[in-house]
């Protein structure tokens, strides 16, 4: 009579579990909207190690002409395509009106509120440039004046800031003729500041227009 007990509860116990649905291996059914059925896209292309720059966000904008003109633009307006600041430059770049009528562009008020048109006239600018520089971008290029390495993108950088005529000045100079602006920025400030850009993208044209 004493091992009935020992018998009885373990019978017990089992009935319980069986109760509850207890089991010890059960089967998982997923359901077929959460089934993987093809690979999943990744944002990056396979066999890549390196960024492409089509998924560069900031504060990073890259080296190429992209990240050069959204740099120079932060410096010129913090990128406000509808500022004008104290001495009446406007936009993004901060143009003059005497350089806008260079660029075909005669009414102020259109290109302050046409931020299409400001990044046209920028990269139109800068293509002007371009020429105007071509013979000082293919000698200086790559030399050094003052310490600072020479590049095409501080070179057109400088250009937008002061004109290509004082940078041309200061190069043959060899620096000794640098120019600041009326906030004290200097054309040799931007030639370290917008150094190593690659913006050979940009065509030298001669006299462009928007």
């Amino acid at each position: 009579m004493k091992k009935w007990p020992f018998i009885i509860c373990p019978l017990i116990m089992i009935l319980v579990l069986v109760s509850f649905g207890f089991t010890t291996k059960s089967e998982v059914k997923v359901p077929e909207i959460l089934k993987v059925k093809e690979p999943t896209p990744v944002l990056f292309p396979k066999n890549r190690t390196t960024y492409d720059s089509s998924f560069v966000t900031p504060p990073f904008l890259g080296s190429c002409y992209f990240g050069f003109k959204e740099a120079l633009a932060f410096t010129e307006s913090q990128g406000n395509y509808f500022i004008i600041n104290t001495l009446g430059y406007l936009g993004k770049y901060q143009f003059g009106i005497g350089t806008l009528q260079l660029m075909g562009v005669y009414s102020s008020t259109k290109f302050l509120n046409n931020p299409s048109l400001q990044e046209k006239v920028f990269y139109t600018n800068i293509s002007r440039n371009k020429w105007i520089m071509r013979k000082y971008i293919k000698y200086f290029v790559g030399r050094k004046v003052k310490g600072i390495e020479i590049t095409e993108s501080g070179i057109l950088a400088a250009a937008h800031l002061a004109g290509p005529g004082n940078v041309m000045k200061y190069l043959y100079s060899n620096g000794r003729k640098d120019v600041k602006d009326a906030y004290g920025t200097s054309l040799e400030d931007y030639l370290k500041k917008f150094s190593g850009y690659d913006i050979s993208q940009i065509s030298a044209i001669r006299n462009p227009k928007v």
